[in-house]
């Protein structure tokens, strides 16, 4: 059997509505797995204005818009015309990326149907309820996601400092990786525009720190401000850059008034803003991977992340960047005065994360997906026929 052979029912809770970081891994999937003549058929929630073209054929899931969060969608389930979908695509593999109630539901229905299950890891969502004040209930939902991975035929995720995190959460005993790639035509230091910056009324000069993400919570604003706060207080000579949308931007100006907000930016425009910083802060504790870690170094921009999951596996500390223990608003401050202090050593630590980051190449990571479907599929046709025997 080969790549050819799939027929591959792909389930996303967003798989275009809105853009980040997980759909555009599993867009870059889908267009991969159709360049090898693999069949491919996404099911996802929908909205009138996605944000952008969908690679291979989508069909749209009932949902209804998240209370307070009405930019994403709450699947609803599958229904008998979905299920009548599916039995007619009739997969050889079922991939799972987000374990909400349609992934449920299609789970449920692969396993009556004996289809192998792929599950893949994005977000730490056991993790989103400390930001809502509703922490207590982080045990709860990690019980609900193991007793989800378990009833998988095997599960993958992009680093190591995930797959660890998974293991140690008994989330299954068959864990691959599916790493990310990063595209070297839009992310590379030649994109870095002095002219750009200086019509952002930036001096040349000037360190920019940046954060590049979504504006919402979960993504460590709170503690990127609080970092910003304690390096004006410390005298430490710095703006700030911040690339991206999210209902928690009037918290985000609030707290960073003296901020450049330029909102969300892709393609070149993207590059040119991220190579133009002169680090990049990645205070999150909730990335399984940290594409946004990626683009900087590959842009030669050196990174301070907090020493979590993703980070940990892309960042060299005191060689590419710096890993700082997560919330130490002190340790922060003293990696960027550092960096602040000394240029050249940001130019080496950039240079070095630019050079880290060439091994990351889209088709060799999407490759060893499709590879793990293969042998998931073969799994299950010799469990079937040792039954017949």
């Amino acid at each position: 059997m080969k790549s050819s052979d799939l027929r591959v029912a792909l389930f996303s809770g967003n798989y275009n509505y809105v853009r980040d970081g997980a759909n555009q891994a599993l867009n870059r999937l889908v267009d991969y797995l159709l360049r090898q003549g693999a069949q491919v058929r996404v099911y996802s929630p929908t909205t009138d204005t996605p944000a952008f073209e969908p690679a291979g054929e989508l069909v749209s899931l009932p949902s209804v818009p998240i209370p307070g969060r009405g930019e994403y969608q709450f699947s609803t389930g599958l229904g008998d015309p979905i299920k009548e979908n599916l039995a007619e695509f009739d997969p050889n593999i079922v991939h799972l990326s987000s374990p909400d109630v349609a992934g449920h539901r299609a789970l449920t229905w692969a396993r009556a149907q004996g289809k192998p299950v792929l599950a893949s890891v994005h977000t730490r969502f056991e993790t989103y309820p400390r930001y809502y004040g509703f922490g207590f209930v982080e045990p709860l939902f990690v019980a609900l996601l193991r007793r989800f991975y378990q009833r998988c035929d095997a599960i993958v995720a992009p680093s190591a400092s995930m797959i660890a995190e998974l293991r140690e959460q008994g989330m299954h005993d068959d864990i691959g990786t599916w790493s990310r790639g990063v595209d070297r035509s839009v992310f590379t230091p030649q994109q870095r525009d002095l002219e750009w910056r200086r019509s952002l009324g930036i001096a040349d000069g000037d360190m920019v720190v940046g954060f590049l993400g979504r504006l919402v919570l979960e993504k460590g604003i709170d503690i990127f401000a609080e970092t910003m706060v304690e390096l004006r207080r410390r005298n430490v000579a710095h703006q700030v850059l911040v690339i991206g949308e999210g209902p928690a931007k009037d918290f985000f100006a609030d707290k960073v008034p003296e901020a450049k907000f330029i909102g969300f930016q892709q393609g070149k425009d993207l590059g040119r803003a991220v190579a133009s910083m002169d680090v990049l802060l990645n205070p999150s504790v909730t990335e399984t991977f940290g594409n946004v870690t990626l683009e900087a170094m590959a842009c030669g921009v050196p990174v301070v992340a907090a020493d979590a999951t993703g980070a940990s596996s892309l960042v060299i500390d005191g060689e590419t960047g710096y890993l700082v223990p997560p919330r130490d608003i002190a340790a922060y401050s003293d990696k960027l005065a550092a960096y602040s202090a000394d240029p050249e050593l940001r130019q080496s630590h950039g240079r070095a994360g630019a050079k880290r980051a060439d091994a990351f190449d889209w088709d060799t990571i999407n490759g060893a997906v499709a590879d793990t479907y293969l042998r998931l599929i073969e799994q299950r046709r010799d469990e079937a026929k040792a039954k017949s025997a």
